[in-house]
């Protein structure tokens, strides 16, 4: 059940942005920068990334919402599953598996990283940008996890996939999703 009594039951993002929606189009550019943008790490990846963290944190809506969109951006679903059931044997490629440990690590365990955690991802193969593009992801979805969860935002993907509107779309089709969604949610909240 919500927690802000004027969300619908269940609750989706687009409610409380819609009732909220100071602050919403700045917060989606930047996501679509960040996760659409040119970077070393693919979009795929940095959705992958979101929905590991959104795991990570137990927050469901997140979890299914960018798991839908790392499958559009070329992520395998059995991985995903794997990813999220075992990181340790997961079947993660060898280049990504010190980016997804250090984001574990910097999500639940932020003062204990060390200058050898940073060195495994750029021993990997990774620069100093791509391990920044990880740590901003990680912290963007620390933030949307706990905005999504601190107002008992319900909505289950994994109850409805259909539901998501990237579902049988291309890549092309999901470039600037994020955008877009700051705007749809601009205009019902004007009506």
């Amino acid at each position: 059940m919500p927690f802000l009594p004027s969300l619908p039951d269940p609750a989706h993002l687009s409610d409380l942005y819609t009732r909220f929606p100071d602050n919403v189009q700045p917060l989606m550019v930047y996501t679509d920068g960040l996760l659409r943008g040119a970077g070393e790490l693919s979009v795929g990846e940095r959705e992958l990334i979101a929905t590991y963290v959104s795991a990570l944190n137990a927050c469901t809506f997140c979890t299914g919402a960018h798991r839908a969109y790392a499958e559009v951006f070329g992520i395998d679903a059995g991985l995903i599953d794997k990813l999220i059931d075992d990181p340790e044997t997961a079947p993660v490629d060898d280049k990504l598996r010190p980016v997804l440990a250090y984001v574990a690590k910097l999500n639940t365990l932020p003062s204990k990283l060390v200058a050898r955690d940073a060195q495994a991802v750029y021993d990997a193969g990774w620069s100093e940008a791509a391990l920044y593009e990880a740590v901003q992801v990680c912290a963007l979805f620390n933030m949307m996890n706990r905005i999504i969860e601190g107002t008992g935002i319900n909505f289950d993907y994994a109850q409805a996939p259909e539901d998501h509107h990237a579902t049988g779309t291309t890549q092309e089709e999901q470039a600037d999703s994020y955008s877009r969604f700051g705007e749809m949610v601009a205009a019902m909240a004007k009506g």
